[in-house]
């Protein structure tokens, strides 16, 4: 079963840094991430998005999927996403069921203007060596696990 897992950082670069890391460990076969992506909630309010994009079609499909993530945890619009018939049911599922109320509360407090979060959907990792590596970075933790069934309706909505 995949998990997403949020870690949150006190200022606006440290996700970054360790969204590299992340890219180290899965070269490495440390973590095997489904994806990544680090949000940074600027001063001024704004919030940014870096994701890594995976082959052709399920690049796209991941960079849906955080866009609906960000938009159900900060109240943020989906990233210039057409909101079909399809995707608003999807909305309505994360905002339902597949990501937990004290995850998105967790998340919404962490991530206040001036900080930044990594988050990743995980299917597998080598749990002592990937925490050892990451630990230097720092940061809040708050996880969450994802259903089999519940990655695979959010995977039907987004292919339609």
């Amino acid at each position: 079963m995949p998990d997403l897992i949020a870690i949150g950082y006190d200022d606006t670069t440290t996700a970054l840094s360790a969204m590299d890391e992340v890219h180290n460990l899965a070269s490495d076969l440390v973590i095997q991430p489904d994806a990544v992506a680090a949000i940074i909630h600027e001063s001024n309010g704004k919030f940014r998005t870096v994701t890594n994009q995976h082959e052709v079609g399920a690049g796209a499909t991941w960079g849906m999927f955080w866009g609906f993530l960000f938009g159900i945890l900060f109240f943020v619009p989906v990233f210039g996403m057409a909101m079909g018939a399809a995707f608003g049911a999807l909305g309505g599922k994360l905002a339902k069921g597949a990501i937990d109320k004290e995850f998105q509360d967790q998340v919404h407090q962490a991530l206040q203007p001036g900080t930044s979060a990594l988050f990743m959907i995980v299917e597998q990792m080598t749990t002592d060596k990937a925490l050892d590596s990451l630990s230097r970075f720092g940061g809040n933790v708050i996880k969450t696990s994802l259903s089999d069934e519940e990655e695979a309706e959010i995977q039907k909505h987004l292919h339609g």
